[in-house]
């Protein structure tokens, strides 16, 4: 290894050493505490591994290497999301069968995971596309059914006509489908459905998704993005007779303090409510056709168009309102929401939509909330700007809280208006329930027949696995392409099953079993529970044994990217709490710690695209520097969860890092007892990588490896005592580096990996050690840690080897040096 270590040899030897002594596999015997880390798994696409896949997974093993060497039983697998629209489209535009396409798509991602060195379990590697996976997947789904969590229904949907089909709300943003960017629609289709609303609030001992955020290691930016999507709102629910009717009708309001300013009322487009309000008015058929252009036009909005693109229609009809505000017009809106509240609102100037909309259409309003500044009272006043700040606005009206802030008579108001039988508390959410149906060919099959009436059938557990047929043409038309199927809906399986629903007594035995249910489910149902296949995932009987549940769960760390806050994150707790809920496992949370990395941009500082040609190869790094120099350059980048641009020079410079550390240990090595200076920075180096490790500072945890290497760079001969600590530091982070040191220039022949992790004594952290602040032209650019006796030179020497000083350096003249003993070390540079 002189000069610059092999580093091809190197790391080849050792990942073969470790997959052939399946080092890393998770002991299900052991009495050791358990310690589950868990990587998001990814989606094998054709394109391979990008460089933003090591940054999560390097982090993730260092972790579990830290905590084997903590004595833990660490399981750390892998697996693959292999289901979903991109390996169809894939298959539509090549003609190539998706299940070719994601097979050889995991040889390539396996093969470039593997030469990083990660120390996977890969006994239990699963992949979703897999009968034998989804089998489970249908299983999941006939046990949500069973426990009435799972139910179909006619409903309007988003349609995405670029994808030909079905999307959760999760999966629309701004009006797009999330996957194609194209516009999503609304259509009325019947569609599967999970109830996870079911779950919003505590079951029992079962935590709500709500309640049970409280009790996790989240980010808190994470945690603030699921309570506001499923957006639970606590308000008052009016009821109201419609005026020269029989009817009345409920609206909600969370903001119900200027309750005295109501003059009209919204109903939503779409809301069933509607044909019945309108029926016997002359304007009925005109309305209802409006009502269409603006459910088709507010598709193209998350929640509802914005106050400036707010449209309506006057209905006729009018309530008597139980405030006393008289009677007031009902309009239909294209911002309400048929499924939030009641779908219909009383509306007020002290609401900004509102009071757009009332303005656009001329519609009366009576401003009762008053900020207390005067110019902008009289600015309120004259309807010139809308009023909406219902804690410190002072009421005007009604005279029982005249003069008063709203946020200060809030439970006054409540009362008052329950005692006059008003309104009474209510509590809404904007969350709906899981659309699982999907009209597309790669998924689960869903479990279900259905007979010539019509009525559908779960199918017997010993009829899973529904198997995905290969007789399909892939061209999405607006339905399932395993419809026209012939060995999906083959007449002798449709018969067996017929038997077999009939010996039940489920079918009546007047009818027939014709077809099968030809949707698939969305992919996210796969990977909803997949963390738990990963504590059993050879067994053929359930999904897995309840003991392995228990041993192994709830997952300890799971790392991930933000974009997942919302979808995978809610869907995955939801399925934990039903499982909790039946008595399946003894924890309601799937995941007790999580972090998000950030993203690794180009060198030009923009997202990586293929279009902008700034993608980086991880096989390339790896082929020209070493697997353990792609592994720390992305840790050394800066904060773990921080968009960090990629740069070239920074990867050279952890290989030269990385060629001082092999340098080292061509030095003789020694048997002497460290000198004081050196056992303080190598206790404080053990302290350091220890908390660093742990708050995921995994940047300044290389930096102080490099402060190490710094000083027994200066060494003529280094103590052996003392390089053992150092490369067991090392080993999480550079492993097959440090691996090859420990075994060939230590000469030990115990596994590096289950060595014991270094403990540091107070006592030498006391000692000998002064830390320099290091300047380039005056700026900070790194520290430096050394020994209190070290003179100019060794001091100024050190500094200019600081990884993070060193690119300043690069290629340019140093014009002074600047020594202030003690506090700075710096360099005047042109």
């Amino acid at each position: 290894m002189e000069g610059k270590y092999d580093h091809r040899k190197i790391e080849k030897k050792w990942q073969t050493h470790w997959l052939k002594k399946k080092t890393f596999a998770a002991d299900p015997n052991s009495a050791q505490e358990k310690y589950y880390i868990l990587d998001m798994f990814p989606y094998p696409s054709s394109a391979g591994l990008h460089v933003g896949h090591p940054l999560g997974y390097t982090a993730t093993d260092i972790v579990a290497r830290y905590n084997r060497m903590q004595g833990k039983n660490v399981l750390h697998p892998m697996g693959w999301d292999a289901f979903g629209l991109p390996a169809e489209n894939y298959a539509i535009k090549t003609k190539v069968h998706p299940e070719k396409t994601t097979l050889s798509s995991i040889e390539t991602f396996r093969r470039q995971i593997q030469e990083l060195g990660f120390s996977y379990d890969w006994d239990r590697e699963v992949n979703t596309s897999a009968a034998e996976y989804y089998r489970w997947t249908q299983w999941f789904f006939a046990f949500l059914y069973k426990k009435g969590l799972a139910y179909r229904k006619k409903a309007p949907v988003n349609w995405c006509e670029s994808c030909h089909t079905v999307l959760a709300n999760e999966q629309v943003i701004n009006g797009l489908c999330e996957r194609c960017k194209n516009e999503v629609i609304q259509k009325e289709l019947a569609q599967w459905f999970f109830k996870i609303r079911e779950f919003i609030e505590d079951q029992g001992k079962t935590s709500g998704l709500l309640s049970g955020l409280q009790k996790i290691d989240w980010p808190e930016s994470t945690k603030t993005a699921q309570e506001n999507w499923i957006g639970r709102s606590e308000g008052m629910l009016f009821t109201a007779p419609i005026k020269d009717t029989a009817l009345t009708l409920q609206t909600f309001s969370a903001h119900f303090e200027s309750f005295a300013a109501d003059t009209f009322v919204v109903i939503a487009p779409d809301h069933p409510f509607l044909p019945t309000l309108l029926a016997g008015t002359p304007q009925a058929e005109e309305v209802l056709q409006f009502a269409e252009q603006l459910i088709a036009k507010r598709a193209t909005h998350a929640y509802g168009a914005t106050e400036a693109e707010s449209e309506g229609i006057f209905t006729g009809r009018y309530i008597v309102d139980p405030v006393g505000n008289g009677d007031l017009p009902i309009w239909v809106a294209s911002f309400a929401l048929a499924e939030y509240g009641t779908g219909i609102v009383k509306c007020s100037a002290h609401d900004e939509r509102d009071f757009a909309f009332a303005k656009k259409y001329q519609i009366p309003l009576k401003p009762v909330l008053f900020p207390e500044d005067e110019m902008e009272r009289k600015k309120v006043a004259a309807l010139e700007v809308c009023y909406s700040d219902m804690k410190e606005g002072i009421l005007m009206a009604p005279q029982e809280f005249t003069g008063k802030k709203g946020g200060a008579c809030r439970a006054k108001i409540i009362a008052y208006l329950e005692e006059h039988g008003i309104a009474k508390r209510h509590i809404s959410y904007k969350l709906r329930d899981w659309l699982v149906s999907r009209q597309r060919y790669w998924g689960a099959p869903i479990p279900v027949v259905y007979d010539d009436q019509g009525e559908h059938y779960l199918l017997p557990d010993d009829e899973l696995p529904v198997n995905l047929p290969h007789d399909v043409d892939f061209m999405p038309t607006g339905e399932s392409p395993l419809t026209k199927s012939a060995e999906f809906h083959d007449p002798q399986d449709l018969e067996r099953i017929e038997k077999k629903l009939k010996v039940a007594g489920m079918l009546p035995a007047e009818r027939k079993i014709v077809r099968r249910e030809s949707d698939t489910m969305d992919t996210f149902v796969c990977s909803s529970w997949y963390f738990f296949r990963f504590m059993d995932p050879r067994n053929k009987e359930e999904f897995a044994a309840k003991s392995e549940l228990e041993k192994w769960g709830p997952v300890d760390l799971y790392v991930g990217g933000a974009e997942h806050t919302v979808l995978h994150l809610l869907y995955a707790r939801f399925f934990t709490k039903a499982l909790h809920k039946y008595g399946y496992i003894s924890y309601d949370e799937p995941f007790l710690k999580l972090r998000h990395q950030g993203m690794i941009l180009g060198e030009d500082g923009q997202k990586m695209s293929k279009s902008r040609g700034n993608v980086i190869n991880p096989d390339e790094i790896i082929e020209a520097f070493g697997a353990d120099t792609l592994r720390c350059y992305e840790m050394f980048m800066g904060p773990f969860d921080q968009k960090k641009p990629w740069s070239m020079g920074g990867v050279e410079g952890i290989r030269r890092f990385l060629n001082r550390v092999a340098r080292v240990f061509e030095k003789p090595i020694n048997y002497d007892t460290p000198t004081s200076s050196l056992l303080a920075l190598l206790h404080q180096s053990i302290k350091k990588v220890t908390e660093d490790i742990t708050e995921f500072r995994f940047n300044t945890a290389i930096s102080q490896l490099m402060v190490l290497t710094n000083e027994f760079t200066r060494m003529d001969s280094a103590p052996k005592s003392a390089l053992e600590i150092f490369v067991l530091l090392l080993s999480p982070f550079a492993p097959h580096l440090a691996a090859e040191l420990w075994s060939e220039k230590l000469a030990h022949t115990e596994e590096l990996s289950f060595m014991p992790w270094p403990e540091y004594d107070e006592k030498y952290l006391e000692a000998d050690l002064v830390t320099y602040a290091v300047q380039v032209n005056g700026k900070l650019r790194g520290e430096l840690s050394i020994a209190k006796t070290a003179e100019k030179e060794a001091v100024l020497a050190a500094a200019k080897e600081v990884a993070t000083v060193e690119k300043h350096l690069a290629d340019k003249e140093i014009v002074k040096e600047i020594f202030v003993p003690g506090k700075i070390a710096g360099f005047v540079v042109k």
